[in-house]
């Protein structure tokens, strides 16, 4: 495993696991299989209605909670709630989180974060951070904040690599963490380009490899999902080559410089008024 340290000096491997859509029974097993098979770093989320299953998939798994890097997100419906946080702690079962992140730019994004530092100054949370946010709500975050965040996760893939925005990134020592990093579900238009099959066909390796090897020489981090276990091992199998600068170049031909996900001001609106059943969940 390869790490970083992020702004706070904290570190955090550069490979996880991604929990998106997985039901709480896959979730659980997923979790305890990945954390058995080489991974260290668990992503979840408020929203994904899994968090007390990734609880107990730690718990299964050999690992003590000290060797997990575990991550969540808090939904913009509890952004203003004083007691978001230790709920949900209490469903992961944890007395501390490693990465708490606000997961949209939506609502008052501002009451979010200073919940989020005030857990983190409480030592509930070793890290905080932002999802999905574009440059201007960065800036103005960062105009209003007191603890810089840590990372940023967002779209992030060969077609969509976020130059400009990890420009922004580097003034403040702010990692880049990428969901989709394969290009998403159903989108495997990535994996089948000429020059990702080549270098597969080069190294001996897998397309969903190259590519994920790509993200780390990138240095960001990536939350590949699956319930699958081949999937979940091959994930983590990236640490035995290196592509060259003219790979990496080779890579870089392939940015399209639009991401697959389409934001809209009625799509943020929903996720405001939306709850998640967290109360309701396995």
């Amino acid at each position: 495993m390869q790490y970083i340290t992020l702004n706070n000096g904290v570190k955090m491997p550069q490979v996880g696991l991604g929990t998106y859509l997985l039901k709480p029974d896959d979730a659980q097993a997923s979790v305890a299989y990945a954390l058995d098979n080489g991974y260290e770093l668990i992503d979840t989320a408020n929203a994904y209605v899994n968090e007390r299953a990734v609880g107990r998939g730690m718990r299964d798994s050999s690992r003590t909670r000290d060797q997990i890097f575990l991550e969540t997100k808090l939904w913009p419906c509890f952004y203003e709630s004083d007691t978001a946080v230790d709920e949900t702690l209490e469903r992961l079962g944890c007395d501390y989180i490693d990465l708490m992140i606000l997961h949209q730019p939506a609502g008052d994004y501002l009451a979010g974060y200073a919940k989020l530092e005030a857990a983190y100054k409480a030592g509930k949370l070793r890290s905080i951070g932002i999802s999905n946010f574009n440059e201007a709500e960065v800036k103005n975050l960062l105009e209003h904040c007191e603890v810089v965040p840590a990372l940023i996760q967002v779209e992030c893939h060969p077609y969509f690599p976020q130059t400009a925005l990890k420009e922004l990134l580097d003034e403040h020592g702010i990692a880049l963490q990428s969901w989709y990093p394969l290009g998403g579900r159903d989108n495997g238009c990535i994996m089948d380009e000429p020059v990702v099959r080549e270098l597969a066909d080069k190294y001996g390796k897998t397309a969903a490899q190259v590519i994920m090897r790509w993200h780390v020489q990138q240095g960001n981090v990536v939350i590949p999902g699956s319930k699958t276990p081949s999937h979940i091992a091959g994930n983590v199998d990236i640490f035995d080559f290196e592509l060259t600068d003219e790979d990496m170049a080779a890579m870089a031909t392939l940015d399209h410089g639009k991401p697959f996900y389409e934001r809209t001001p009625e799509k943020l609106a929903h996720y405001v008024n939306w709850r998640p059943d967290v109360e309701g969940q396995k």
